[in-house]
């Protein structure tokens, strides 16, 4: 369930090959320019070693500029390349000149990672006031994507190859209560790439989105329940993204999410009382109840 029936006949075949003894085939990441946003930390940072060590040159943004120049440093060490670019990906004005100076630097680039982002666990009867947690949110979530999508998509297009992986979440087919800021921000990205890999899929553009289950990074950390809660690597979730840029599916999904969103359509009542009994069993947590925010953007 994770998107393979629309892998293309080139992945199924550099799949075959790596099942030949003694054969190691390059990566179709060789010589591409990937850039990546929350590349300070987390998925980010494990994506750009991963894809540098395939040999395609990270372009690293995150708002530190001190954790981009370790994570350069580190693919350095390794023998890749990468570039960091700090960019506060919240500014509008920041994303504007970010997007001209990548242009200008480097020329483009071939592959887009949107990787930044924020989450909030907290239920609406405690956040009737909050709604700067929606804004915020959208901020990140939401509109900083978009407008790197539209900011980079036209050179895609002219040079008649491109693709983006979005970092969502399997919550845009669970719909699991308690997110609903983070969620509808998540879904919002989803839809918005699927529709414009449609416009774009006749000039070789293309979009991705992995759908992930719980990741142990520092924006969790926070969240006292997730101490219990299994998750994935950084190291993990990056394989997933790695294998969403050379493969180039439609989702990246988990079975999970997938048997959800097959519930939520045939049965959506039954769904809804089983999120219900979900949400009463796992309340909010004293930090939600205090108004403390609860997860941390990454980058």
């Amino acid at each position: 369930m994770s998107g393979l029936l629309l892998t293309t006949p080139k992945a199924w075949a550099r799949r075959a090959v790596r099942l030949l003894p003694g054969v190691d085939p390059a990566s179709p990441l060789k010589g591409r320019t990937v850039l990546v946003t929350g590349a300070s930390s987390g998925i980010g940072e494990a994506t750009a070693l991963a894809v540098a060590a395939r040999g395609a040159t990270p372009v690293l943004v995150a708002r530190r500029a001190d954790e981009l120049a370790r994570v350069v440093a580190r693919i350095e060490a390794a023998g890749g390349t990468a570039y960091a670019h700090p960019c506060d990906l919240t500014d509008p004005r920041a994303v504007d000149r970010l997007v001209e100076t990548v242009l200008r630097v480097h020329g483009g680039v071939d592959m887009l990672v949107n990787n930044a982002g924020r989450s909030i666990r907290r239920s609406v009867a405690l956040s009737y006031d909050r709604m700067h947690d929606y804004e915020r949110t959208m901020a990140i979530n939401y509109f900083a994507p978009v407008r790197l999508v539209l900011g980079l998509l036209p050179h895609m297009r002219e040079q008649r190859f491109g693709h983006v992986v979005n970092i969502v979440t399997w919550g845009v087919q669970v719909k699991a209560p308690k997110f609903s800021a983070y969620i509808a921000s998540k879904t919002a990205l989803d839809s918005f790439s699927r529709i414009v890999g449609r416009e774009a899929y006749g000039d070789g553009v293309t979009f991705t989105n992995v759908r992930l289950s719980l990741v142990r990074t520092d924006m969790i950390g926070p969240t006292d329940l997730y101490a219990r809660t299994p998750a994935l690597s950084p190291e993990q979730a990056a394989a997933k993204v790695v294998r969403a840029l050379e493969e180039r599916p439609l989702t990246v999904n988990t079975l999970a999410g997938s048997v959800a969103e097959v519930l939520n359509l045939v049965a959506p009542r039954l769904s809804d009382a089983l999120s219900h009994a979900a949400a009463v069993r796992f309340p909010d947590s004293p930090a939600a109840a205090r108004h403390v925010t609860e997860e941390r953007p990454t980058g």
